[in-house]
């Protein structure tokens, strides 16, 4: 490779072995990925202590629950086209500070409404973070590897989530509610000072954009000293790149359009169940009979079995990806059914908790890497973004879900009923994906997009 002026990035990437300063690069976007998670399952985990403490109804705590929802929305499809138009790095740093700030701020929050507006500007940051880190790890990955390790690195979405209920359960008692909020503000302050120091732009980005080859240059010798005879770099792409110029214009293409309302529609019935439940089952556990600890740490475990999607990206990268994740849903409807009568034995309750946990968060944390892998680089912040942020108005209709299913009485078996519905219209989403482009999973590169001068 040294010996060869013009270097092919992502060929590059694929004959050198995962460099320490790649692993660097999945440290960081793993720590966004993890205070995401905190973040935005925390709300949940205060919630038996907004009721006790303000005196408000369950149908009440709908709006806080899903106040960070419609900010994370608003983030995610907005940051996606400005990544692809100014540069990964930049987006997260900018978001990463917006949602450490708010998230502190809502600690302080002393009414209902004023903790609903106060969850909203957090999402604005969380909801551009999480999509940009899929999106940069997946840039530094090589192809064999690619939906391992970003399904790894998006493993810090649920740990993050279940760490904040292990955490609550600790903290809520010796410290209130508030100090959960104010460690999830405190901790994105210090992640920024560290992105700013050793994050660096996406490669394949800055070869699209026709950043210098000696900024290039110094970015890949870090991976390895065979790049420093280069003179030019170029970049091919294993999908097809429509002629639109924009991000948002290869979303919607022909080309891509359906695949894109096949990945809006998995994502967004995912989130329907994961937020129904990472929200809701603290208080229907606790209304079910058990204390409010108990049940806040049973709750915890769901999206700890989020870790299971390194195995599906292993999957993904042997066999058809969409057909790995849509089997992942269609047990994932199964699963949360099996949880609505499970609720007389504490230990099953466990065990069948850990275990919808860990099919359903496998399969959504696998979804980011999907996207990834379906668009070109031109339109891949925008494709994931916008995937991330469709779907985020299905985490705001399962918080109202299970609000409105609670307003009608229906009982536990029967709410767990309903929510696990969504998981079946997933998986069928993905089988469409694949039959309208059954291409995607065994493309091979295309020629040249762009080179850097």
């Amino acid at each position: 490779m040294s010996q060869t002026p013009n270097v092919n990035v992502q060929t590059f990437l694929n004959e050198h072995p995962f460099s320490g300063f790649q692993w660097l690069v999945f440290g960081l976007c793993f720590c966004i990925v993890l205070l995401d998670g905190f973040d935005t399952a925390a709300i949940g985990y205060i919630a038996p202590s907004l009721i006790q403490e303000w005196g408000v109804t369950k149908p009440a705590l709908a709006p806080v629950l899903s106040a960070a929802l419609f900010g994370l929305a608003a983030g995610a499809l907005s940051a996606g086209p400005l990544a692809d138009r100014f540069g990964r790095k930049r987006l997260l740093v900018v978001s990463v500070l917006i949602f450490g700030v708010a998230c502190l701020a809502s600690s302080f929050a002393g009414s209902l409404t004023e903790l609903s507006v106060l969850r909203f500007v957090p999402g604005l940051g969380l909801g551009a973070a999480m999509p940009n880190a899929v999106t940069l790890m997946s840039e530094y990955c090589p192809d064999a590897r690619r939906a391992t390790l970003t399904n790894a690195m998006f493993c810090g979405f649920p740990l993050g989530a279940s760490l904040g209920g292990f955490l609550a359960a600790w903290m809520i008692p010796q410290w209130g509610w508030r100090s959960v909020l104010g460690l999830g503000g405190l901790a994105p302050l210090v992640l920024v000072v560290l992105l700013l120091v050793f994050l660096p732009e996406s490669v394949r980005y800055m070869v699209a954009k026709g950043f210098s080859v000696e900024r290039i240059r110094g970015v890949l010798c870090r991976i390895s000293s065979a790049a420093d005879k280069a003179i030019a770099f170029v970049m091919t792409e294993k999908v097809h790149a429509p002629t639109e110029g924009s991000g948002i214009g290869v979303v919607l293409s022909r080309s891509y359009v359906v695949g894109s309302a096949a990945l809006w529609v998995a994502y967004f019935m995912g989130l329907v169940i994961f937020y129904a439940l990472i929200n809701w089952m603290p208080v229907l556990f606790k209304d079910g009979g058990l204390d409010p600890k108990t049940a806040t740490l049973i709750s915890a475990l769901f999206p700890l079995g989020g870790v299971g999607a390194i195995l599906f990206g292993w999957l993904m990268d042997r066999f058809n990806a969409n057909r790995v994740i849509a089997v992942g849903y269609f047990l994932t409807a199964a699963a949360i059914y099996a949880i609505g009568h499970a609720a007389g034995s504490i230990g099953l309750l466990v065990a069948v908790v850990f275990g919808a946990g860990a099919i359903m968060n496998t399969a959504q944390s696998s979804m980011p890497a999907l996207a990834a892998a379906f668009y070109p680089t031109r339109g891949r912040a925008t494709g994931v973004a916008w995937m991330l942020g469709i779907g985020r108005f299905g985490g705001i209709a399962g918080s109202f879900l299970v609000a409105e299913l609670s307003a009608r009485q229906l009982d536990f078996g029967s709410i767990f009923a309903v929510v696990a519905v969504p998981g079946l219209i997933a998986g069928a989403a993905l089988l469409v994906k694949e039959f309208v482009h059954p291409e995607a999973a065994g493309a091979k590169p295309k020629m040249a997009e762009a080179a850097g001068h």
